[in-house]
């Protein structure tokens, strides 16, 4: 059954029919006739719809002059009674045979046949592409990867604003998780109370990712799972956490060190700060991203520690944790007010610790303002 809603005109200041036009208008100039989205950011980016990936498909058809196609269970169908732009809904039941048939209707509907078809390559599912392959053997599937991040990679007032919040959230929450340390709880313990104070603190249900807490040579791994292995004095203790705020998340490091560390650990340290604060006064626009990833490596490998940085300098944030743009070497592309990216040097010596340090910045029409201000020196805990 197929359900088109036709809504009274409203002021076109929605972000969602703001972002619509923007998608038509490069559609339409385009080679891509239209994109096709499954349950993820850039759908919700695009509708304000939040759906969860399941074992029943649903899928989102944008077209030029079209209201928006979705194809979606019939238990999820009231979601888009509500919504500041037009859709026709292709709602099918439990029986998974139906399926194909449903997803024909909404073809035809689309025009698909013959078009070329845009698509998230990291985020459309064999399920739903195999679907839509059939409903239209015509069309020809291509990668919508750089269109799609060419919008989102730009902030509106709105999503800085979320993201704001998603960063007073997390810096709440380690302040508060703080003072529950003590020297011997488990990396696993300290990452569930952070957890805990993520939550508390405001965060969305749905955090980010779960907290890197590792200390000692786990220090040394930068995206180490935490253990339960207890942290002992002497140790640097890392700490990578964020949250999310409607849908927009911060991503942050500290390190700290365990009572008293040895000599190396607190230089190490000290030149991960300069990294740092080299990387965040390098940003501009105009400057290519390369530039800021060029500049704190500099600093780590004038100091003999060029081999131990064994990452990128940075990836941007906003509805994903990782997304575009990335400051890596190579990068040429140019950096735009409205950018939102870490910047995270960090040494890591093998089977010893590691220092990260990680901020998250926004892009000013001047300079770059740091989200994060958590102090970044190797702070003691005892």
């Amino acid at each position: 059954m197929t359900r088109t809603i036709d809504l009274q005109p409203v002021p076109f200041d929605t972000p969602y029919q703001l972002r619509q036009s923007r998608l038509f208008t490069s559609l339409t100039a385009g080679d891509t006739d239209m994109l096709v989205l499954n349950p993820g950011p850039s759908l919700t980016y695009l509708t304000g719809l939040h759906f969860h990936l399941s074992e029943r498909p649903v899928i989102a058809i944008f077209t030029p002059h079209h209201p928006v196609i979705l194809i979606l269970p019939e238990l999820e169908a009231g979601k888009t009674e509500s919504l500041p732009f037009d859709v026709s809904t292709f709602p099918y039941g439990e029986n998974p045979e139906e399926w194909l048939a449903v997803f024909r209707q909404a073809s035809l509907a689309a025009g698909m046949s013959g078009k070329q078809i845009g698509v998230e390559p990291d985020r459309l599912r064999f399920l739903e592409l195999e679907l839509l392959k059939s409903a239209a053997p015509e069309a020809t599937f291509i990668s919508a990867e750089e269109m799609i991040a060419n919008f989102r990679m730009i902030k509106d007032a709105s999503e800085i604003k979320a993201m704001h919040n998603a960063v007073k959230i997390a810096q709440d929450a380690l302040t508060n998780a703080l003072p529950q340390f003590k020297i011997g709880m488990t990396e696993h313990d300290f990452s569930a109370e952070l957890t805990l104070q993520i939550l508390r603190a405001g965060s969305d249900s749905e955090i980010p990712f779960s907290p890197i807490v590792s200390a000692g040579s786990n220090s040394a791994n930068p995206h180490a799972t935490p253990t339960k292995r207890p942290i002992q004095s002497g140790d640097l203790l890392v700490i990578d956490w964020g949250a999310s705020y409607q849908g927009y998340i911060s991503d942050m490091t500290r390190t700290f060190a365990i009572g008293e560390v040895e000599s190396e650990f607190k230089k190490i340290a000290q030149i991960v700060l300069n990294a740092n604060q080299a990387g965040r006064e390098k940003v501009k626009p105009g400057l290519a991203l390369e530039g800021i990833d060029q500049a704190a490596r500099e600093v780590i490998q004038k100091a003999g520690y060029g081999e131990y940085f064994i990452h990128r300098t940075g990836h941007g944030i906003g509805m994903d944790t990782h997304e575009p743009p990335y400051v890596r070497a190579g990068n040429s592309m140019r950096i735009e007010t409205g950018m939102t990216f870490t910047i995270e040097p960090g040494i890591y010596l093998p089977a010893r610790g590691g220092v990260r340090i990680e901020d998250d910045i926004l892009v000013t029409s001047n300079g770059a303002e740091s989200l994060t201000n958590l102090p970044r020196t190797l702070e003691t805990l005892t």
